[in-house]
């Protein structure tokens, strides 16, 4: 299991360039990736992608990739007509404005075009560094978060537990709620009809409403949404879209019981069992 918080950083450094790569995340439905890098490197957008769509399923991961190069490849070249024109046009602006100083050199080599700078790129010669140090960077941030993710998974397993402590409160009062149950119909029919009652109709109708009001169903799907719940933190590398639903089962379950009790016990295990279960719906959002 995975956490979708992590973070990691590695850089290196030689006698031609500077370079770091930066990767975090958080929270999202779905795998959300921002590569953030020179202009220059775009090219190597695509490679980057896909080592981290490899390793990652889910989160909005922004990763950041950072160069300074110490003995930068760069060709310059002047475009002396353009400069010529510049001069020539800028010096009848001055005459027009009666002014007769002489323009200066900065002015011209400032316009557009004057001055040509290009940039040696090779995609292989700057991937060469980038990738090591990408690998390096994405197996600190995998370990990251699955650190985060392991500490995420004893606490839910730890809420599971308690929720299954609560079960078991059910399981113990679920005849004692019965018994209330029928207790309270019997005395309805003699406060309606008095010595008249008809037992065997009296057992017939409470029968037919146990059928409605047990909460051995409920009991019996709740510890059925604990074990999947369970078998899927133990199986499933990434498991958050299939416990946000199997919480949202057991939610239902614990809300039924909750209508039907009638015993402070019960109300206090159904108490527990859905502040236990809010604890893991909360810690889900966390997980890839």
């Amino acid at each position: 299991m995975k956490s979708m918080t992590g973070y990691a950083y590695e850089e290196m450094n030689n006698e031609d360039l500077s370079l770091s790569v930066e990767i975090k995340s958080y929270n999202a439905r779905f795998l959300d990736l921002a590569v953030n890098m020179p202009s220059f490197l775009s090219r190597l957008e695509m490679p980057v992608r896909e080592m981290i769509s490899a390793k990652i399923a889910r989160g909005k991961v922004d990763v950041y990739i950072k160069i300074k190069e110490k003995n930068s490849k760069i060709s310059v070249t002047a475009d002396t007509q353009a400069a010529l024109a510049y001069a020539s046009e800028i010096s009848k602006v001055a005459e027009a404005l009666g002014r007769s100083e002489p323009v200066p050199l900065k002015l011209i080599i400032e316009q557009e075009g004057v001055l040509n700078v290009q940039k040696d790129f090779d995609p292989e010669y700057y991937w060469n560094f980038i990738k090591p140090l990408m690998e390096k960077a994405l197996n600190q941030f995998v370990g990251d978060r699955e650190r985060e993710g392991n500490n995420l998974c004893k606490d839910i397993q730890k809420m599971a537990d308690k929720i299954e402590s609560c079960v078991s409160v059910f399981v113990e009062w679920q005849s004692k709620m019965e018994e209330i149950f029928k207790a309270n119909i019997l005395k309805r029919f003699e406060e309606v009809l008095g010595d008249n009652v008809d037992e065997q109709r009296a057992m017939q109708e409470t029968a037919a409403l146990l059928v409605k009001y047990t909460i051995n169903e409920e009991i019996v799907r709740l510890k059925s949404h604990i074990s999947a719940l369970k078998k899927e933190i133990e199986d499933n590398p990434a498991p958050g879209r299939k416990l946000d639903f199997i919480c949202q089962e057991m939610n239902r379950e614990i809300n039924t019981i909750g209508s039907k009790n009638q015993i402070s016990e019960v109300g206090a295990a159904v108490i527990k069992a859905k502040d236990a279960l809010e604890n893991i719906r909360e810690q889900i959002r966390n997980i890839e």
